[in-house]
């Protein structure tokens, strides 16, 4: 009996570490599908699309990232993507801006909170840390042994 249980507390953390993983890497896949779709967007059009189904709806700037939700990126769908993934890995929206030559989609991570787009660019360790991908690369985005 308590080789099994010193085999599950080895087991169960590296198991909860691999689920989030996975969560982050589908997250990362997602935002580059949605950003493929947004640029192909601004190659026909001159401008990214908004946020909403409609085009008078609310934009964002970059400094204020907007939450979208299930009838967002209508425009997209189906001439740029089939049907454009709207929420990460952990069930949350995408967050998105745009102005007429930049935009950016912003997942919160695992604890849904936002820290900002500069809190920790570059690589971060932390699976509660932002994924941020600006106007076609990622600028924050997980690497190495998460906490």
């Amino acid at each position: 009996m308590a080789i099994i249980g010193i085999l599950a507390a080895i087991a169960i953390p590296n198991l909860l570490t691999a689920v989030q993983r996975g969560k982050q890497k589908r997250t990362m896949s997602d935002m580059r599908a949605l950003a493929t779709a947004i640029e192909a967007y601004a190659v026909d059009h001159s401008q990214y699309p908004v946020a909403t189904s409609c085009p008078t709806g609310v934009t964002g700037m970059i400094g204020s990232v907007v939450a979208i939700d299930a009838a967002s990126f209508s425009l997209l769908s189906p001439t740029y993507v089939g049907q454009p993934q709207k929420m990460d890995g952990w069930g949350n929206f995408f967050q998105y801006a745009n102005d007429s030559s930049n935009y950016v989609i912003l997942s919160t991570g695992s604890d849904r909170t936002r820290q900002g787009l500069t809190s920790n660019c570059g690589t971060t360790t932390d699976f509660n840390n932002d994924i941020v991908y600006a106007d076609g690369s990622f600028v924050q985005w997980p690497e190495g042994v998460q906490r």
